[in-house]
């Protein structure tokens, strides 16, 4: 016998029965067999002594069941009796029912009780077994019917079969509500119980051809009315509106199947519009990133780029983000919702696909980078223009103040007027310009240099730089000129005149170099420098460390110097020659030795200082370096570790679903609970920029590579959460166990040899074999099942197998799901076995708005017995599941 029956107590011949339930009982029990009995013309009035003999017994069950019983003995002694009881008890029994404690003596003997409890025995099987409400045994699903029938009317609470039914309204509430011109519903009142009850037994028995088979008094009056006696009753109720039911159970899955409809097209809307959004604000944005223009060629004109770029990475650019993970989780949640309902997979307009959107995205990002990258470079050349214009400009005018009045001065024929001695002190003199305009070549040479460098950086005065440097060399060119002129004149002269005093000379010789020197020291002392570190700024400390170790020999020399001077003098002094003061060989004076010696004294400590200031500068630098170097030291490794434990949580599938799905929640919180970090390291990122840091060496993360490593770690916990919505929608929808799931995913992981969440054919063949899929072994053979298998996982041809394809099979094969044919079927039944069906059929039995879904979509019926608007819901079925167009 089924569980409901083994559920009902075991009938006790010891417990005496409540009188007035007894009473119930036996009026109860004996209508209910006569409204079978009275088919066969045959009545019976007392079930004590009418059921003695087995006769009727027997006839009851064969009219119940529909079958023949073996043929009763026809003789008046007890043991005939007891044979004709036991054939029909032998074949209660026969049909699963356990007879407990009731015995074919009892029943000739005419005990009330047993018999009673026979009957009862007869009703379950037979009128209440085959009752199924939603899988629940017979007599919890026939109080589940009742309760829903009944809950639309707000004075009915069906909790049983005794005290809910005693004022009537129960059982008129059910007639009213399959058959509600019957019984004027809302004229009943609650405390008029015997109204309630009379009414309710004379339309059953007068339309629905249900006997009364209950006494209003002792429904009223009793306080606990018998339970088996309404249950009795109400079965009646029950397989009289049995037709109703089908229908109503026929409108509930085309609910359901157009509910499922009508979310997918909602999700499928949705994502057109988020696909659509996303790639128009990628196609505005792509052609400013690719803009490598600036409104003014200037270092303050790259940083206000530099903010306006950094404003849109940490303002416009995140909401962004968030919606491509929003579209991707929305489009494979549809996809798995088509494939779960037996759906043909969604195909988003052209251009709109997951794959346009990742390659839209890919081109914004590399557009990020470029343009990052070319204002950076940008910046760099901008400060290197603004030095080396400064460079420009102090070099041009040191050349300038020198070379002021030289080619006058070379274009003199003033030796020829001279003595011999004045010639000769003429010619020591121009070789001294001579020494001195070679000294001056290296500076020359810079300022081309520095010029050449200015044009290929693309200087935006650069015009002004070519003319001036053209200005320079074309004078450098008449110097040298000039320069080969007058020394060939000197040459042609020097064989008539003598040199003249050696000490002049050598003053000359001594005084020309060495104001050079000072002149390129005072140049080295007060030229401007770049730095970008510590160790650079120390190689220039260095450097000039070395260059003050030089001036005691330069000491020496200036004192040798103006020894000479000094010599020449007191010479003149001493022999009142006033000629002699003059230094026929050079335009230098001791004086002017002297001037610039006490000038490049004075620029040592002020070169101290500037390398002092510039020092303590690239140290605070170097402390912006660890402080950012420390803090993406630590976010970094944080990242890679957090992908690193998302990906083992994926793999192990320890726990429920609904367990990883918290975990998964809350590891999301969790880890957004560690942006303050990120947002922190940005601030120094900035003070970086700003500083004009380019390069650090105490660590190998920049902040791109911790933006990019953060912004995968949180596209990875939501792409888990979304893949285990879908499991949790797959086994919800497919009714497969957590067991069931676990093992799945441990033959999957089982063959996942490196973790990379797909099998390739020759493992998933062998997880196929696993799970015992009559696969061959060899993947060399033709293998027609393993080749219809991977049409099913892998449509596209990818070469590989996902996990949720591989669920989606083997759900597939273990589970049921709806089909065109079942809700064919089901239109069917509301049509009421016609081959079309009417706008007021479906106004009638579905919700109104899947209603009008079904009449704006289904195609008007062609058949020869068509009528007017009659509409065609086979096409409509099959269309539904795409074997046909919508």
């Amino acid at each position: 016998m089924n569980d409901y029956m083994e559920q009902e107590e075991e009938w006790d011949r010891e417990v005496v029965l409540d009188p007035a339930w007894e009473r119930q009982q036996k009026k109860t029990f004996t209508a209910w067999c006569n409204s079978h009995l009275r088919r066969m013309n045959v009545q019976i009035d007392d079930l004590e002594e009418d059921f003695k003999n087995g006769l009727r017994l027997i006839l009851l069950l064969e009219v119940i069941s529909g079958e023949k019983l073996p043929k009763p003995e026809r003789g008046n002694l007890r043991f005939h009796k007891i044979s004709n009881v036991n054939k029909a008890l032998e074949f209660i029994e026969r049909k699963g029912v356990k007879l407990v404690s009731i015995g074919a003596e009892e029943i000739v003997d005419g005990n009330l009780k047993m018999t009673l409890g026979m009957i009862w025995t007869i009703i379950l099987r037979f009128a209440i077994q085959d009752i199924s409400v939603e899988e629940m045994t017979a007599k919890e699903g026939l109080l589940l019917w009742c309760q829903r029938k009944t809950a639309p009317y707000k004075n009915v609470n069906i909790a049983n079969f005794h005290t809910s039914w005693k004022d009537g309204l129960g059982f008129c509430a059910l007639i009213h509500r399959h058959r509600p011109e019957l019984i004027d519903y809302h004229s009943l009142k609650k405390d008029d119980p015997y109204t309630n009850l009379n009414t309710a037994f004379e339309v059953a028995e007068k339309y629905l051809d249900i006997p009364k088979m209950l006494d209003p008094d002792e429904i009223v009056n009793s306080a606990k009315p018998d339970e088996r006696s309404i249950m009795t009753y109400v079965s009646s109720y029950y397989h009289a509106f049995s037709g109703a039911q089908q229908a109503e159970t026929a409108a509930s899955r085309i609910c359901k199947v157009l509910g499922v409809n009508q979310e997918n097209e909602r999700l499928m809307d949705e994502y057109e519009k988020l696909a659509s959004d996303l790639l128009e604000w990628i196609k505005k944005k792509k052609p400013w990133l690719e803009d490598r223009s600036l409104s003014e060629d200037t270092l303050p004109a790259a940083q206000g780029k530099m903010d306006e770029f950094r404003g849109y990475r940490r303002g416009e650019k995140p909401p962004k983000i968030e919606q491509k993970g929003r579209l991707e989780t929305n489009f494979n949640t549809l996809q798995t919702r088509l494939r779960l309902n037996n759906r043909p997979a969604f195909m988003p307009t052209e251009g709109k696909m997951i794959g346009d959107i990742n390659k839209a995205w890919k081109g914004l990002e590399t557009a990020e980078r470029g343009f990052e990258e070319w204002l950076l470079s940008e910046m760099r050349r901008l400060e290197r223009l603004d030095h080396l214009a400064k460079k420009f400009r102090l070099k041009c005018q040191i050349h300038e103040d020198w070379s002021s009045g030289k080619v006058e001065m070379l274009q003199e024929l003033d030796y020829k007027s001279l003595s011999l001695h004045e010639i000769k002190a003429l010619r020591r003199k121009h070789e001294a310009f001579q020494s001195d305009l070679a000294a001056h070549q290296d500076r020359v040479e810079q300022i081309a240099a520095i010029a050449q460098e200015l044009n290929d950086l693309e200087y935006p005065q650069i015009a002004e730089v070519n003319t001036r440097c053209q200005v320079i060399c074309d004078q450098w060119d008449t110097l040298g000129a000039l320069t080969v002129k007058r020394s060939q004149a000197l040459d042609d002269a020097e064989t008539v005149l003598d040199r003249i005093d050696k000490l002049h000379l050598e003053f000359a010789i001594k005084a020309a170099p060495f104001y050079n020197w000072m002149d390129g020291a005072r140049e080295d002392l007060g030229d401007m420098f770049i730095v970008h570190s510590v160790e650079e700024i120390q190689e220039l400390m260095d450097a000039h460390d070395k260059f003050k170790k030089t001036l005691p020999d330069a000491r020496s020399e200036y004192e040798s110097i103006v020894q000479l001077a000094n010599e020449v003098v007191q010479i003149g002094n001493q022999y009142d020659i006033k000629c002699a003061l003059q230094n026929p060989y050079t335009a230098l004076k001791v004086q002017d030795i002297s001037s610039k010696w006490t000038d490049l004294n004075n620029l040592v400590p002020e070169r101290d200082e500037a390398l002092n200031r510039e020092t303590y500068k690239q140290q605070s630098h170097e402390q912006l370096r660890l402080q950012f170097a420390n803090k993406a030291n630590v976010i970094g490794p944080w990242i890679a570790k957090q992908m690193e434990a998302i990906t083992a949580v994926t793999m192990s599938g320890s726990g429920t679903l609904e367990d990883q799905h918290h975990y998964m929640v809350q590891y999301d919180s969790a880890v957004n609970q560690f942006k303050p970090n990120i947002d922190e390291l940005e601030v120094i990122s900035q003070r970086v920029q700003e500083a004009m840091i380019f390069e650090n060496r105490h660590t190998e993360f920049t902040m791109e590579t911790i933006r990019v490593g953060w912004e995968q770690l949180l596209t990875a916990i939501q792409r888990n959460i979304s893949e285990i919505d879908n499991q949790i929608l797959t086994r919800d929808s497919k009714g497969i166990t957590e067991e069931q799931l676990k093992e799945f995913r441990a033959s999957f992981q089982h063959f996942d040899k490196n973790h990379s969440l797909k099998l390739e054919p020759f493992e998933f063949r062998c997880c196929l074999m696993s799970l015992g899929y009559a696969v061959k072994e060899d993947d060399k053979a033709q293998d027609p099942e393993f080749n219809r298998i991977m049409l099913i996982c892998d449509p596209n041809g990818t070469g590989y197998i996902t996990f949720q394809a591989f669920l989606d099979f083997v759900t597939s094969e273990v589970t049921d799901t709806d089909t065109a044919e079942q809700v064919m079927t089901s239109f069917k039944v509301l049509a009421g076995n016609k081959p079309y069906i009417t706008a007021d059929e479906l106004r009638r039995e579905l919700p109104p708005d899947q209603a009008e879904y079904c009449i704006a979509r289904m195609a008007a019926y062609t058949g020869e017995d068509a009528v007017p608007g009659a509409l065609d819901y086979m096409s409509f079925s099959t269309a539904l599941y795409g074997e046909s167009d919508l």
